[in-house]
């Protein structure tokens, strides 16, 4: 037999097989497995830090929304599907949270996304999802001039708008606090408008402030703004930015004699904050939306199951909002009947005195969250404790 023929028989004998045993796979897979499989859940994003000097709050952010899903998965899903959680880290920079924020869209085709808990990456997703129809949850932005940027774009926080008026007139009826010391982050979009609000809100309480001081993230020393405040001589110190130069700001005070404490919003909560400021920070106090302290039944519940899952540790404010978060979004899917976010966006617009673990949450008309109590949380022994439950008006 001629060499060339006899292999040119085996190649076409051998192409011959092949393509009967490729007709052979495609008779027996069924056709519709893949996208059965992609339609079987519902894709819910996370974006928030899990590196860097904001984990603290991007991290149990996503603890929190993985327990939430996994409860639901385990009571059947949202309308018959299963919820994903599809995490990514920011690493707290506003340029890697608009890069986050399109993957999460247009490559993982979430309907949802959870977060930024800072302001500032929160004002930079939110026109991202807005555009693209997704629902943005924030749980933690307490800043300004959030749900203004769109339909889609909502938070589950307590607001300082909120938060601040409310917990100044605790503090000039309880404590007698009349002379303030302010300080303000100045490229901190969270701590600018924290600070604005407080100004807003402090003559009506009749609280004076007494020394309006500027410092920057990241800055280390600060014994130029310590110096004047001193020579004022408040009654306390405010500070609008985050814990780690709150912790600073404080070692700085008791360097200089300095004897009064420190107060801010969930920025300056972090058990980090403790182990950075040590006895510097004994007294200092935070308003939060959420403490395991008299805890209610719903919010008893959830912090038994969360130490369950984490070797007997207590959830904190980001783990519970992230759990909100999450049971928020699959309540108004399941009321809309609906896991397309151009219809449950007007679901979660209508919601009203939702029993979250992190407080009684109520959608207003302008899509702005109301949340009550405010949890008043003072280190004391090294650790949080709760000092005071303050009442908020929830109209």
């Amino acid at each position: 037999m001629n060499f060339k023929k006899s292999a040119a028989l085996l190649l076409a004998g051998v192409l011959a097989l092949s393509v009967t045993a490729g007709c052979k796979k495609k008779e027996e897979a069924k056709p519709d497995a893949a996208p059965k499989a992609a339609g079987d859940t519902v894709k819910i994003g996370f974006l928030g830090a899990l590196t860097g000097d904001v984990a603290m709050f991007g991290a149990p952010t996503l603890v929190g929304m993985k327990m939430a899903a996994e409860e639901i998965n385990a009571a059947g899903g949202v309308n018959g599907k299963k919820i994903e959680i599809v995490e990514a880290d920011d690493r707290g920079d506003k340029q890697e949270g608009a890069s986050v924020t399109q993957k999460l869209i247009s490559r993982d085709n979430v309907v949802a996304i959870v977060g930024d808990p800072t302001t500032g990456i929160t004002k930079v997703a939110a026109p991202i999802a807005q555009k693209a129809q997704v629902v943005l949850l924030s749980a933690g932005a307490t800043g300004t001039g959030v749900v203004e940027i769109g339909e889609y774009i909502f938070r589950d926080t307590l607001l300082d708008s909120v938060a601040i008026p409310a917990l100044l007139d605790y503090y000039a009826k309880n404590l007698k606090f009349k002379k303030v010391a302010m300080l303000t982050s100045d490229n901190n979009d969270y701590s600018v408008g924290m600070s604005q609000l407080f100004r807003d809100s402090a003559k009506g309480a009749g609280i004076e402030i007494v020394a309006d001081e500027k410092i920057k993230d990241g800055d280390k020393d600060f014994s130029g703004q310590m110096t004047n405040i001193k020579a004022k001589k408040p009654d306390i110190l405010f500070y609008s930015g985050y814990y780690t130069e709150g912790a600073l700001l404080m070692k700085e005070a008791r360097k200089q004699g300095i004897k009064v404490n420190i107060f801010g919003g969930d920025g300056l909560f972090s058990p980090e904050f403790i182990k950075l400021g040590g006895t510097a920070v004994e007294g200092a106090m935070s308003y939060v939306g959420f403490s395991p302290e008299q805890a209610s039944p719903v919010t008893a519940k959830f912090i038994e199951a969360f130490k369950s899952k984490n070797n007997g540790a207590l959830p904190g404010l980001f783990d519970a909002q992230g759990y909100d978060a999450v049971k928020l979004i699959a309540s108004a899917m399941t009321a809309a009947k609906s896991n397309d976010p151009k219809v449950f966006k007007d679901a979660i617009a209508k919601i009203k005195n939702f029993e979250g673990v992190s407080g009684t949450i109520t959608i207003r008309n302008n899509r702005e969250p109301i949340k009550s109590p405010l949890c008043l949380l003072e280190v004391k022994g090294g650790k949080y404790v709760l000092k005071a439950k303050v009442p908020v008006k929830m109209d």
